[in-house]
């Protein structure tokens, strides 16, 4: 045989299928740098004798090394060839191997192989020391070497001076979108199909080659969850080293999570946090970045594709477990980077209609998303300017001037790629008349449902980037991160998006269960031949509060459906201020009979969690909450005590209530009326979302 041919035969012997045989068979694309690095050894222009090779499973190691092989012997050399999965794991046992292939080959008894591949390392790893120290240190002077494996070559060969001049390491990455579709060309599919294949493949050539034989004239599918089978063959090819329930739940939470941190590995895994971090850590197909570790894209699509399909509950409940650990995350006052929160919360939308723009920001490295500071704010206007015109540059900046903190930015060494800007109206000023597009959301929202005192509307009012303005994929993630952590930490009555590209945001806001409201001219003249429409997309939040939203992205995250909310998620319209007070003062009238309190206009309000599941049981706790957290103010423990007296205790007249108090009835009935005042302003600013629903006391 070939040098090459023991080689496919040991992967077709190991079950690779023939697939990664069949593509060498037909050519070999790409590596350039590393044929080059092995090319120059060979010709002895190099120091480097020996190369070490590394990355995951399906990469392309083996198809490398065919390479070299067919290389060296175009070079006048006789290539060895050995797979470790094809001998025990013992220095004797390899230097035979060598041996019994040297002399194949046509090598002496005494004379060792000038050109040695070795293949799949990792299953020699507990030799990796005798074969740094004797197996390569006896090999000829002029000999060059290449050890190929899934991990990455131990600290030795890093550390040791010698093999720092003399070894040269390759980690394998994934193929670039043309060598994908060289390969696909030489594995016979047609031009018009290799589109669709480079997309889901990612690069990843054992992936293509088994997408590429797996299409079989049928129509591709459009993710690699819609090839079942091709996804559990890959699966068990990639991923086929994990060693118990924990660290394939670790994996699992890896792979969901744009990026894993050790705090949310310990919420699915418990306390062997630390021993599946560091199992991942070590796996080839696990990186570690800035914060935390990722995985390969392919595997990880092929990962949780295959986890979906063998066990949907568990998949199911591992995302509510992340989303439930990054809402947490949110919502904490003290976390110190919300924004990898709200990110993290946007890239669970697995079935969305912009799930490919999310990819594609997931693949092309997250920019930390940051409210703008001062050196940012003069680009930012100027490409407001450049795309809008100068009179919505002009009222930008006044924006910025009067809500410092509304600017949110994406920023790479290049300077800002990416803004959004989160206004509240009314602002008090002549811009609620001189922004037009201001004018016109406030017009709607009192035509539709006014504000009620205290109640502003939150508008994402200008949004782009320096790229294609708001064409730019880096915009949907400053927008969504901006418009994440608005909503969740700061009250609205409503909320707008404006967007000049509809026919690209329309979808996703429809599919958020926003509603198209507003289509407007640009405030000013912009150059161009076709001036840009702004649309508005809104929602009454006092209806669908903001964690009614977060649970219909719960729902639809994974299903991708779209359309309003379901009638079931909405609340009744919302109480006037004099309603909502009457109500309260009715409601502790019967706040011992529930009978009556099932009637109370309350049930549908802020005070009552949108989860309760008896919802007048919610609302008396909501009131006797109320009445325990005005102990925590000024003249707070008299008010309580008048209320509690009056309402909780049963006395059976107010007469009675001043005599337990040991108060004069007149001085009594000042009290409640002063008490009950300030209960209601209390449960009006939990009305409102200016302040959080009272916990027990």
């Amino acid at each position: 045989m070939g040098p090459a041919e023991p080689q496919a035969a040991a992967e077709r012997e190991h079950g690779l299928l023939g697939l990664l045989a069949d593509a060498r068979g037909h050519g070999f694309v790409g590596r350039t740098a590393e044929l080059s690095a092995f090319a120059d050894s060979l010709a002895g222009a190099s120091l480097a004798r020996v190369h070490l090779v590394h990355g995951p499973g399906g990469i392309g190691k083996s198809t490398l090394l065919d390479a070299f092989a067919r290389l060296a012997v175009a070079k006048g050399h006789r290539p060895v060839y050995l797979d470790a999965k094809d001998v025990e794991c013992t220095g004797t046992a390899v230097a035979a191997a060598i041996a019994a292939r040297s002399a194949r080959a046509g090598y002496g008894p005494e004379e060792g192989p000038d050109v040695l591949l070795l293949d799949s390392f990792e299953l020699l790893a507990p030799l990796d020391r005798w074969v740094r120290e004797d197996l390569l240190a006896a090999r000829p002077r002029t000999s060059v070497t290449v050890v190929a494996g899934r991990e990455l070559p131990s600290t030795a060969w890093r550390l040791d001076p010698g093999w720092r001049r003399l070894a040269r390491i390759h980690g394998l990455t994934e193929l670039d979108a043309a060598q994908s579709a060289d390969l696909l060309a030489r594995l016979g599919v047609a031009p018009s199909d290799r589109a669709g294949i480079v997309r889901v493949g990612r690069g990843h050539p054992l992936v293509l080659a088994m997408l590429a034989e797996a299409r079989g004239g049928s129509e591709f599918p459009v993710e690699l969850a819609d090839a079942p089978d091709v996804v559990a063959q890959v699966c068990r090819l990639l991923v086929d080293d994990v060693p118990d329930a924990a660290h394939r739940a670790g994996l699992a939470t890896c792979a969901h999570a744009t990026r894993m941190t050790a705090d949310l590995l310990r919420t699915t895994v418990g306390s062997r946090a630390e021993e599946v971090w560091n199992w991942l850590e070590s796996r080839p197909y696990v990186r570690r970045g800035a914060v935390g570790l990722f995985v390969h894209d392919v595997v990880r699509e092929v990962f949780e594709a295959e986890f979906a399909q063998r066990s949907p509950d568990a998949y199911v409940a591992l995302h509510v477990a992340v989303r439930r650990y990054f809402l947490g995350r949110l919502k904490d006052p003290g976390e110190p980077h919300p924004d990898r929160a709200a990110a993290e919360l946007l890239f669970l939308h697995r079935r969305g209609p912009l799930s490919e723009m999310m990819a594609t920001l997931r693949e092309g490295g997250l920019l930390p998303v940051a409210r703008a500071g001062p050196e940012d704010r003069t680009g930012i206007l100027t490409l407001i300017e450049e795309a809008e015109g100068p009179q919505a540059a002009a009222l930008a900046g006044r924006y910025i001037a009067e809500q410092p903190g509304c600017l949110y930015r994406a920023r790479s060494d290049d300077g800002v790629e990416a803004f959004a800007m989160q206004v509240y109206l009314p602002t008090g000023g002549s811009l609620d008349v001189d922004d037009p597009i201001a004018a016109a959301v406030l017009a709607l929202v009192e035509e539709r449902a006014p504000l009620r005192p205290g109640e502003r509307v939150n508008v994402n009012r200008f949004a782009g980037s320096s790229r294609g303005y708001q064409r730019d994929p880096t915009v949907f993630l400053v927008n969504g991160v901006s418009c994440v952590l608005e909503w969740g930490q700061r009250p609205a009555a409503w909320t707008f998006i404006i967007t000049s590209e509809p026919e690209q945001y329309g979808a996703y806001f429809e599919y958020l269960g926003m509603t198209r409201m507003l289509e407007l001219s640009p405030p000013s003249p912009v150059v161009g031949p076709q001036p840009p429409l702004f649309v508005g997309y809104g929602w009454d939040r006092r209806r669908f509060p903001v964690p009614a939203l977060f649970e219909l992205m719960a729902r639809r995250e994974l299903s991708g459906e779209q359309g309003p909310p379901p009638p079931e998620m909405l609340r009744p319209a919302p109480l006037s201020q004099a309603a909502f007070a009457a109500a309260v003062r009715a409601a502790l009238l019967e706040i011992g009979r529930p009978d009556r309190l099932a009637g109370s206009p309350l049930l549908g309000s802020a005070l009552v969690p949108l989860e309760a599941t008896n919802r007048v049981t919610a609302l008396t706790a909501a009131l006797s909450q109320g009445i325990a957290a005005l102990d925590d103010e000024r003249r707070g423990s008299e008010h309580r005590r008048v209320l509690e007296r009056t309402y909780l205790k049963s006395a059976p007249s107010q007469e009675v209530a001043a005599q337990v108090l040991g108060l004069p009835f007149s001085t009594y009935r000042r009290h409640l009326a002063q008490a009950l005042g300030r209960l209601v302003e209390v449960l009006w600013a939990v009305e409102i979302g200016e302040r959080p629903r009272p916990a027990g006391h």
